[in-house]
C-alpha cells in the first residue's frame, strides 16, 4: 500500500466489476452478514436512478467508496449517504474526508445543496469527524433504526452487540458557511452563539460492550433520553469535544 495521499485518485465506480468491488469493500470493513451488504444490483440500481458510487483508487486498487442515493427529503432534492467504507490498511489517513468532500463537489454539480446519513450516537471518533470535520448538524434521533441485534462488530471478532440500532440522523448543508469553509481547508469563524448543553458520550465504547454489556445497554438508554428531551425542547447538535474522559456532543 502506498501511503502517500496523494497517490489517492477519487472517480465514480461505473463497471460492474468495479462495483463488485464496492461489495467487497463492505465485506471488509462493515462485517456483515452477507443478505445485509448492499450488493452489485442495488449499486447498479441506484447509478440509473441518478445516484452514484465514488471510488478512491491506490493505482488499480480501490481503497474505499462512498455510496449516494437520489432522494426527496423534507421537500428537497437530496442525496441520501447510504455507506462510506475504507478498507482497513487505508484508514486513518484522512481517506474518509477526502470521499465526502469529493461526494459534496459532485451533489453541488448536480444541483443538489442536501445531503443525509446516519451515525451511531455512542461513537466519539464518528461523531466527531461528521460534527467538527464536515460541519454537520443533528436534529433527530432514530431509536433502532435497523432493528435490534443488527449486524456484529469487526473489532469484537464478529460479536453480536445485543443492542438497539440506534442512529443520528444528520444534516449536511453543503452550502453553509461553516461547510464551505471547511472544504476550503479554512478554519470557520465562530459565530456569537455558545454552547448551552451537551450530552456526554462513552469514549471507549466497544470496550464497554465487550467487558459489561449490561452497563453498555444502560448507557445507550441514557444518550437515548437525553437526546429525545433535547431535540424535542428544539435543541440541535453541531459541535463535539474530544476527551479522554468526557467526549461531549455541544448542544445549540
Amino acid at each position: 500500500m502506498r501511503n502517500e495521499k496523494n497517490d489517492i485518485k477519487i472517480r465514480e465506480c461505473t463497471t460492474l466489476e468495479e462495483l463488485a468491488e464496492c461489495v467487497q469493500v463492505q465485506r471488509e470493513v462493515f462485517a456483515l452478514p452477507e443478505c445485509e451488504l448492499s450488493p452489485v444490483r442495488h449499486l447498479v440500481v441506484t447509478k440509473n436512478a441518478g445516484g452514484f458510487s465514488l471510488g478512491a483508487y491506490d493505482g488499480e486498487r480501490l481503497a474505499g467508496f462512498v455510496l449516494s442515493v437520489p432522494a426527496y427529503i423534507n421537500g428537497r432534492r437530496a442525496f441520501y449517504s447510504h455507506m462510506t467504507g475504507v478498507r482497513p490498511e487505508y484508514q486513518s489517513h484522512g481517506l474518509g474526508a477526502k470521499l465526502k468532500w469529493a461526494q459534496r463537489a459532485r451533489a453541488l454539480a448536480e444541483g443538489v445543496d442536501y445531503i443525509r446519513w446516519t451515525f451511531e450516537p455512542i461513537k466519539a471518533r464518528n461523531a466527531f469527524f461528521n460534527l467538527e470535520k464536515l460541519g454537520a448538524v443533528v436534529r433527530e434521533y432514530r431509536v433502532n433504526f435497523y432493528g435490534t441485534d443488527y449486524g456484529t462488530s469487526p473489532e469484537l471478532d464478529g460479536m453480536k452487540l445485543g443492542l438497539a440500532s440506534d442512529r443520528l440522523m444528520t444534516d449536511w448543508e453543503l452550502n453553509d458557511p461553516k461547510v464551505a469553509a471547511l472544504a476550503a481547508g479554512e478554519t470557520p469563524m465562530k459565530g456569537a452563539m455558545m454552547p448551552v448543553g451537551e450530552i456526554v458520550t462513552v469514549e471507549d465504547w466497544l470496550g464497554l460492550v465487550a467487558e459489561n454489556p449490561e452497563a453498555a445497554k444502560a448507557e445507550q438508554l441514557r444518550i437515548r433520553s437525553e437526546f429525545q428531551v433535547a431535540f424535542a425542547s428544539g435543541f440541535v447538535a453541531s459541535g463535539f469535544t474530544r476527551d479522554s474522559e468526557r467526549p461531549a456532543f455541544l448542544l445549540y
